[in-house]
């Protein structure tokens, strides 16, 4: 059985969350919210509140253990760019882009 939590438009770029998924990708749930938890980026706080809902979809549709389950699949795809303009020297304007991401968990049993 696999348990799903998907995180949406996320504001952090994909290659940021990307770093901390390689973390916790593989790890069972108690290990991978631990490390999450004394991990010093911003994506660890979003991906750990995904592992959380997962892991709470797990114990609500079948009761299983926590201790059985592990991130079986954990993805960091980009989500739509929000694009801004700066002024600049000159009359000029300089581009910003502000990524965004979709962060998506599966959880499995061992």
């Amino acid at each position: 059985m696999e348990w799903e939590s998907k995180l949406k438009h996320a504001h952090i770029s994909a290659r940021k969350a990307r770093l901390v998924a390689d973390l916790v990708r593989g790890l069972q749930v108690g290990a991978a919210l631990s490390t999450l938890q004394f991990t010093p980026k911003k994506a660890a706080a979003l991906i750990r509140k995904a592992i959380q809902s997962a892991l709470d979809n797990a114990s609500k549709s079948s009761g299983v253990n926590e201790d059985n389950l592990y991130v079986s699949r954990i993805m960091v795809d980009e989500g739509p760019t929000a694009k801004r303009w700066m002024p600049r020297a000159m009359g000029r304007a300089t581009r910003i882009r502000k990524r965004t991401s979709h962060i998506s968990i599966a959880l499995q049993e061992k």
